[in-house]
């Protein structure tokens, strides 16, 4: 028998969920901003899957505790076993406690002690760990932190390029100083990558202020009502088209708003005037004449209004003239650097003049690929081109860049010939002169890639935080009508400096240890002979990753290409192999439908042959999409890959929600974003395993589910993830037999057995009221039936008598309203302010979590934890508080109401920092001696 690894049994859950979601607010020295990457997953939550899935659970070690019980001399041999595999699994989860925090990340000693326990519990032969799905290189990356041999693999030459600078460069090229003239006599010594930072940051430098000497003139300063010069961080525009009226036939801007700063005493906006037939404008700064809410802006929802007849130009009118004759453009305002804010400064002929720059010769003019919605905006709106994403000015900025990495390289290489031989190049396994360019190279392009997110024409102005907000922010290329031209030499967001900041702290920050190799493979062709996998695989068609990241290839390529001949010798990223369920490519819905599940079926059939008994493989999931028909609620994203799971023959032996979003996020009713991801345990099925019936597998669920959901809420599963965590341990179950079949004698699919967990669920949650007071069984089943609606008084006198409680009783309470032969709950924004449960004279479950849902959204933390500590102070089970705000949340989707919901959702995920919160006020609180009552007790 395999030894069960500490994965399979537990974990130190809340923990890794809060650094999880710490992680998602840290960006200094973060390998995400090496390069932007879609749906990374937290690196806490990576390292602490790899060391479970490696390290034995205690309980493996129980003929070990016995034999040393026996030698003691212990009476309770059984107790004393159960006492050391306790400790023991207490021992590793303070470590993994400790391994997840950010902050001691540096800490070589920990992490030294960490990788003892890898080696201890892999008789000094850990395996190695392949992500075939490597993305941007989260498990990759954790891997080799923990000691391990990492190999990354990906069919997109872009995410290929990320692992490589995060794994396989790095350690090739560890404790090496600088060869930039003169800066390895800057430190002592050069640890792990920094040496190697040190020339990104040197070479890049030089780049940076050889580009601005060569084009620095195409962006003028700005001159100041005082005459003085001042550096201009944007240059702000407006797309614009012909007035469809033919009595006027202005040149009409489309703008979203006017606003340009919103901060108070610093307020900006621009001011159109229509003078002679065309549109001048000027910035004002009198709060008094701002632009009202009916006339800010000039385009909604893709129809534009224009400022001098009031006409209306239509959508379509809007992309015939983009796509016949291209749309305008002109320059709304200059956003200048002062001491102390920003300057908001009217045009003038002279920037004008300065963006009138000729297309460069060499462009990207790779074609946008159509027709798919992530990106099929450009080609509507006439931009055909990936460079027609561009204004000429950034094209001519990009492409200077990119032919400086070659120069750069040249630069590296007669500086590092002085210190090694030249060797075989990087591409080609060399680690001499030749390969130490290549390497500042391939940082300096990736530098010149993450500027373009911020130096394109899609990039818009944020008048509330007085900044520019980059490209994508959604994974998804926008269509912006109103846009920003960064100044590239500015010191700001845009700036070659600003962008190898970043990538350089983050390089500092790898392991660079061990082995790591990235390489260009398709997971269904993959080998993976040799290795364990723990992979985070496409979400079904969440993301079209091929698509979006044609944006950045087709820079890098430009800048690269003699770098990595082999990796980035197609014209744009291959895209027919791609594991993503897009029914423009696949023929529609259920040819991508069949497309991504045999192909995620393939590559889990290959792995299935050469699986290793000793290590259970790790799958991440974190896509929400739910379809409810006459049979239930089901899932075509978990199907799909529950369904490769299943029938390549695997078991799922262990379920783990892992937080991946910021515990503030606020998740919509409906959306397919998840809070948490779902981390998939998976071990060979046995062949001797069992068939069963729908009636035993029903029954088995309902015996192992209630245990199953108490875990997921002590989790802090986000209740808008709830059906997607107990997804889990249902294919546990359904996953161990062979077979389950139906009465009719077929064998039950994935999909049915996705319904008969989710239909179980919702029984589960059910029966957790018989938890809650009187009150609050009868508030659940009123706002089940009618929500914060007003209903009949005489249905809520019946519902009283079937719930043992009294609608007078719940008027006084302050909970319901009644009145005039009506009744009604009082929604949470209704609830009076300043609730101290301490001094209720009537206190429910339902009462104490309306209000810290309340409080929680408009006061915070502290104001929640308040509630909950005084709740506890008088006596109230706050496990079924918690449990509650669940059952509340599910109520809310299945009616409909979204507000609550998301309150909801946003109390039960956030309960740990509520829990934190309490404690915090309960020490700072003075001793005082309050009386519990008895709700249940309480006299009308």
């Amino acid at each position: 028998m395999p030894k069960k690894k500490l994965i399979e049994v537990a974990l130190p859950l809340e923990a890794i969920n809060a650094q999880s979601a710490r992680e998602k607010s840290i960006r200094h020295g973060h390998p995400s901003t090496l390069h932007l990457w879609w749906a990374r997953r937290p690196l806490a939550t990576a390292r602490a899957v790899l060391f479970a899935q490696l390290v034995d659970d205690p309980s493996e070690r129980a003929d070990e505790f016995r034999e040393e019980a026996e030698r003691r001399g212990e009476h309770d041999v059984d107790g004393y076993v159960e006492r050391r595999v306790d400790a023991e699994r207490e021992r590793l989860f303070d470590l993994i406690t400790r391994m997840v925090d950010w902050d001691n990340l540096g800490d070589e000693e920990l992490f030294d002690q960490v990788r003892a326990e890898i080696m201890r519990s892999t008789d000094g032969k850990p395996p190695a760990i392949l992500d075939p799905f490597a993305g941007g290189g989260t498990i990759p990356l954790e891997a080799q932190r923990l000691g391990l041999e990492a190999h990354a693999s990906d069919l997109n030459p872009v995410a290929v390029l990320i692992n490589k600078a995060l794994i396989e460069i790095p350690p090739k090229f560890a404790e090496r100083p600088p060869v930039f003239p003169d800066a390895a006599g800057q430190r002592n010594s050069w640890p792990k990558a920094t040496g190697l930072a040190e020339d990104v940051r040197r070479y890049g430098e030089w780049m940076r202020d050889e580009a601005e000497r060569r084009i620095g003139h195409l962006y003028p300063k700005a001159t100041l009502k005082d005459g003085t010069k001042a550096t201009v961080i944007a240059w702000i525009w407006a797309r614009t088209v012909t007035c469809p009226n033919p009595a006027c036939g202005i040149e009409m801007p489309l703008v979203r708003s006017w606003w340009l700063g919103k901060k108070k005493g610093k307020e900006a906006y621009v001011v159109p005037t229509v003078v002679d037939g065309r549109v001048q404008y000027s910035v004002g700064h009198d709060p008094k004449f701002a632009p009202a809410k009916d006339v800010d802006g000039t385009i909604a929802r893709g129809e534009g209004k224009c400022v001098a007849c009031g006409s209306t130009a239509s959508n379509r009118h809007i992309r015939a003239q983009a796509v016949s004759a291209g749309l305008g453009a002109r320059l709304l305002a200059v956003v200048a650097e002062g001491k102390r804010q920003r300057l908001y400064e009217t045009p003038t002929a002279e920037h004008e003049l300065a963006a009138e720059v000729s297309r460069p010769i060499e462009t990207p003019d790779q074609l946008v690929t159509t027709p798919n919605h992530d990106v099929d905006r450009l080609p509507m709106y006439g931009m055909p081109r990936w460079s027609d994403a561009f204004t000429n000015r950034q094209l001519t900025t990009l492409t200077t860049l990119t032919d400086l990495v070659g120069e750069a390289r040249e630069k590296v290489l007669h500086d590092a010939r002085a210190s090694f031989a030249e060797g075989e190049r990087l591409e080609r396994g060399g680690a001499g002169a030749g390969a130490y360019a290549d390497a500042v190279a391939t940082y300096l392009g990736l530098g010149v890639s993450r500027m373009a997110d911020m130096g394109n024409s899609l990039v818009t102005w944020s008048s509330s935080r007085d900044q520019a907000t980059h490209l994508f922010t959604r994974q998804v290329v926008p269509m912006a009508w109103d846009f920003v031209e960064i100044g590239p030499f500015a010191d700001a967001s845009g700036d070659l400096r600003v962008s190898l900041k970043s990538l350089t702290d983050a390089l500092s920050r790898t392991p660079a240890i061990g082995i790591g190799f990235a390489s260009q493979a398709d997971a269904a062709a993959a080998d993976y002979s040799g290795v364990v996998i723990s992979t985070d695989p496409p979400y079904y068609d969440n993301i079209g990753y091929s698509d979006l990241s044609d944006f950045f290839y087709v820079w890098q390529r430009r800048a690269l290409r003699s770098v990595f001949p082999s990796l980035l010798a197609t014209m744009l990223v291959p895209k027919t192999e791609e594991l993503v369920a897009n029914p423009h490519r696949h023929g529609g819905a259920d040819g991508a439908k069949k497309f991504f599940e045999n192909g995620f079926e393939h590559v889990f059939t290959r792995a299935r042959e050469a699986a290793s008994d000793s290590y259970p493989i790790t799958v991440y999931y974190a896509f929400k999409q739910s379809e409810l028909d006459a049979h239930g609620t089901a899932s075509t994203g978990w199907e799909t890959i529950l369904s490769g799971i299943v029938r390549s023959g695997w078991e799922v032996t262990g379920t783990w929600p892992v937080r991946s979003e910021r515990t503030a996020r606020m998740i919509g009713i409906g959306t397919n974003a998840l809070a948490s991801s779902i981390v998939l345990v998976l071990r060979p099925r046995d062949e001797s395993a069992l068939v069963t019936d729908r009636k035993g597998f029903l029954a088995m669920l309902r015996a192992t589910l209630p245990e199953a959901l108490r875990n997921l809420q002590k989790g802090s599963v986000a209740p808008v993830d709830m059906a997607q965590a107990a997804i889990g341990p249902g294919m546990a179950i359904f996953s161990k037999y062979s077979s389950v079949v139906e009465p009719s004698g077929e064998a039950m699919g994935v999909r049915d057995a996705l319904r008969a967990i989710n239909a179980v669920l919702d029984e589960v949650l059910s029966h957790q009221e018989v938890d809650f007071d009187d009150d609050t069984r009868w508030c659940v089943a009123w706002f089940e039936t009618h929500g914060f609606d007003t209903a009949a008084y005489g249905e809520a006198e019946t519902l009283a008598s079937a719930k043992n409680a009294s609608v007078a009783g719940l008027a006084r309470s302050g909970v319901v309203s009644t009145g005039g032969g009506k009744t009604k709950l009082f929604a949470p924004e209704e609830l009076p302010e300043d609730y101290d449960p301490r001094t209720d004279d009537r206190i429910s479950l339902w009462e104490v979590v309306l209000q810290m849902a309340k409080s929680l959204d408009s006061n915070g933390l502290d104001a929640a934890g308040r509630i909950l500590a005084g709740a506890e102070a008088r006596g109230l089970d706050m496990t079924a508080a918690h449990e509650l705000a669940y059952l509340l949340y599910a109520i809310s989707e299945k009616r409909g109401l979204t507000k609550p919901g998301i309150l909801f959702n946003t109390l039960g995920s956030s309960w740990p920092e509520v829990r934190a919160a309490a404690a915090a006020a309960e020490q700072a609180a003075p001793r005082s001696v309050t009386s519990t009552l008895d709700f249940d007790g309480l006299e009308d």
